[in-house]
């Protein structure tokens, strides 16, 4: 489970920084932090639940680049491929 809050933090950090250097606006990286965050948690919840969503290295990627979108890729990926 830590592996994956690692991950999590460093891909946020790392959307962070680069939108920060090409001068986006600090309304959009808020909107990307909050998203981020709101997909985690959704995704650590259901996790808790057992709805059966893994959290391994490519859904925390996703979620924590995307957010609520990578969060439905993640579902997708999982009820589709079984990955």
């Amino acid at each position: 489970m830590l592996p994956s809050i690692v991950v999590f933090i460093v891909a946020l950090a790392v959307v962070l920084l680069v939108l920060k250097l090409i001068g986006k606006s600090i309304k959009i990286l808020w909107g990307i932090l909050i998203n981020s965050i709101i997909g985690f948690v959704v995704l650590f919840i259901l996790k808790t639940v057992g709805i059966g969503v893994e959290i391994n290295l490519l859904s925390a990627l996703l979620t924590g680049l995307l957010g609520i979108p990578g969060l439905i890729i993640v579902l997708i990926l999982q009820l589709v491929l079984k990955i």
